[in-house]
């Protein structure tokens, strides 16, 4: 039997198992099937070492447990710096304009689509969206150039579809 025949015969028949096992653990059914399906994947990674376990359900199961602790843990220190800072800042604005623009963004090109959002809306300096991205200042400022470009077009085009009484054109900044 091969090592993949193995881990397919495994899965096929302990699969259910360890997750209820692990459901009992998590309390949550998704986190079960994730953490079984993680023990899965470390199996696949190194086939031969584990065809040579004496209990691979055993293993398995060790795995998928100590994984669901592990992102347990993450998660309980993450609540609690989440909660040293406060609530986050309400940041959705549902208003026509502010819709308009998130969709506008998402037809443009990924690169000037991160260095408007770093600019305009996070208000980074041109050296530091260059720094965060990877690229140069020259490359930014060409961005944020072509970019501010395409979205006046993409949102004056909006604009004249959905609003006739107000011609013109949104602020980027708004």
């Amino acid at each position: 039997m091969s090592d993949g025949d193995l881990i397919s015969e495994l899965y096929a028949s302990c699969f259910r198992r360890l997750v209820v096992h692990l459901y009992a653990v998590t309390g949550d059914l998704a986190e079960a099937q994730e953490a079984v399906q993680e023990a899965f994947t470390r199996a696949l990674v190194s086939p031969g070492r584990f065809a040579g376990l004496e209990n691979p359900e055993a293993w398995l199961r060790r795995v998928a447990v100590n994984w669901a602790r592990s992102r347990f843990r993450r998660r309980r220190v993450l609540d609690g710096l989440l909660r040293r800072i406060g609530p986050p800042p309400a940041v959705a604005d549902h208003s026509p304009e502010h819709l308009a623009l998130l969709a506008a963004l998402r037809v443009l090109p990924e690169g000037q689509r991160h260095a408007l959002a770093l600019h305009y809306l996070v208000d980074l300096p041109v050296d530091e969206i260059a720094a965060t991205l990877g690229v140069s200042a020259g490359t930014v400022k060409s961005r944020l150039s072509r970019g501010r470009h395409a979205l006046a077009a993409l949102l004056a085009d909006t604009s004249d579809a959905t609003d006739t009484t107000q011609p013109g054109r949104i602020d980027v900044r708004s």
